[in-house]
Parts: C-alpha cells; structure tokens; sequence
C-alpha cells in the first residue's frame, strides 16, 4: 500500500471536493470519555483541519460518552445533506450497533442497516470506521517511519533489520476488534518492507509483553492501533513493555513521553510511537469514507435515486 496520493493532500483536488460537499455537513463521531479529556483530541484535530480547508458547510464533533453528544448534533445540522463519520478502529458494537441505532439507520432488532436514510428534508449517510479504511496501512507506515526519523539513536536501524508490531485492546467478547489490526499485518507483510510483521494485544494474545520473545530481530517498532494517545498509550503499554510504573506515573505528572525512544529491553532496542489516530493523515482517511458513501443522485432536493428510508 502506497503513501496517500498528492490529490488527497490538504492543498491538492480542494475545488472538486468543496464543489461536491459545500452543501452537506461533516460529523465526526468519537467515543469520548467523562474522565480523560485528550480522549476527544483525535476528533477535534480532524474536526478542525477539514474545517480549515472548507470543503463541506460545516463541520461537527460529536461523542458518545461526552459532550457534544451525538444526538444532540445530529439534531442540530442544517445542511441538505449530513455524512456521519465514526473515528473509530474496527468495526463492532459501537459502529453497527449503538450508532446507527442512535441515528436511526437500524432498529435494535435489526441484523442489518442502510447507509443511507432520509431525515426530514435532509439525507443522512453512515460510512464505515475509519480505521478499517485501506488506507490505514499507510497511516501506520507513517507512524513507525517518524518515531525512528525522529529518535535515530544510536543510529536509526533499516525496515529490513526491524521487526513492526501493531498494537491494539483486543477482546474476547467481540472477534472483529483485532481484525482491522490482523489485515494490516497481512498487508504490510506482503509489502516486504520489515523483517516480521506481528499484532499484539492488552487482552488478548499474543499479549504485548510477548513482543520479546514473538520477534527475532533486534529492532522493534511498536505502533498503538488506537484512535487517542489516553491512559491505554501513555500508561498501559509502556507499563506492558516493562517500563516501570514509577517512571510512567512521575513522567505523566511532568506532561513527558511515558516510553523513552528508544530504550533498550530484554535485549532488543523498542521505540514506540504515537497512536494511529492523531497522524495527519487521517482527516484524508475521513474525505475518502464520506467519497465512499456519496453518491451522484443522492440529494433531497432532486427526488432522484431510489427509494430511502426515512425517519
């Protein structure tokens, strides 16, 4: 998987795209927290760079579990058209279950839903998480590139002589959450680029405390699969990788990097990144989800297209 094209950078292909989008709005669905605020940063970063480049009327965070709630905002759009977003990882209960259900795209009796529906005199679309997006490979391929670019020390080891290791939450009560991060593997593996390709995981194996002994080389790149750098990325994994809680909770309290780049471990040199989330890239990620979804006679206004849903 290649870097994102030229024509999906902020300055390249605006007027096409604002052409399209200028009469529709843009919510990007987070899932918030009530007691970590730099849970919402990942939104509001993407909420506000596709604002700065004024593709669409406006544009609008929304969260589950904090305010602005989702439906709260979703109340409040006035545009002809409205695309939900959801800055999410993997597909599961969050993005087929409680959000289209919030937003009316499925009943809690439904097995399936529309992306589509109408509501109102407005036409509302429901894509798919972001991070099931292709274009994620890229997006983690930045991520492990900058942290070496950033902290080559002693020196900055090859793709070829390092082993990349993705790491995600993983849970036995839902299958499809470690599948967004088990088809990047099988996609950067197939890329050649580094010597091994694993997925790790908090609760589930292989955990990431086996990062040492799953690898073979001496160089490790962990990438957290996550949307937000919260209390998982900044406390948690650093802890699971063997950082000592002491010097996690005292670099927290100093507002410094929890993990050392790169720090030497059970024999292997570990630099760890920043979660997927807060790449720039993925405000590219959001417009191709919203591209995905946006169809040509798609409109309120023009009658066109075939029957919808409505609420």
């Amino acid at each position: 998987m290649s870097e994102l094209s030229q024509s999906d950078q902020p300055e390249q292909g605006s007027r096409s795209a604002a052409d399209r989008f200028s009469d529709a709005a843009l919510v990007i669905i987070g899932h918030g927290s009530s007691t970590n605020t730099e849970s919402a940063l990942a939104v509001r970063q993407h909420a506000g760079e596709l604002r700065r480049r004024r593709l669409f009327g406006e544009v609008r965070e929304a969260f589950w579990k904090q305010e602005p709630r989702l439906g709260t905002v979703a109340q409040q759009t006035t545009q002809p058209r409205v695309f939900f977003v959801p800055l999410f990882i993997s597909e599961g209960y969050f993005t087929e279950e409680a959000i289209p259900t919030e937003l009316g795209f499925r009943t809690s009796e439904d097995l399936t839903f529309e992306r589509v529906r109408k509501h109102g005199n407005q036409l509302w679309h429901y894509t798919g998480p972001v991070g099931t997006h292709e274009s994620m490979t890229a997006i983690i391929l930045a991520r492990a590139r900058s942290v070496i670019e950033k902290h080559p020390f002693p020196r900055a080891p090859k793709p070829e002589q390092t082993a990349l290791l993705i790491a995600g939450h993983g849970t036995g009560r839902n299958v499809r959450s470690r599948k967004a991060i088990e088809d990047q593997v099988l996609a950067i593996r197939s890329l050649g680029m580094y010597a091994e390709v694993h997925a790790i995981f908090m609760e589930e194996a292989p955990r990431i405390g086996d990062a040492f002994t799953l690898t073979q080389a001496r160089n490790l790149v962990v990438v957290p699969f996550f949307i937000s750098d919260g209390l998982h990325t900044q406390e948690d994994i650093p802890m699971l990788l063997g950082e000592p809680e002491r010097f996690v909770r005292d670099r927290m309290a100093q507002n410094q990097p929890t993990w050392r780049n790169p720090t030497e471990r059970k024999g292997k040199m570990v630099w760890y990144g920043q979660s997927v989330g807060s790449e720039p890239g993925i405000a590219d990620v959001i417009l191709e989800r919203v591209r995905q979804v946006a169809g040509p006679d798609r409109h309120p206004a023009t009658g066109t297209g075939r029957d919808l849903p409505e609420a």
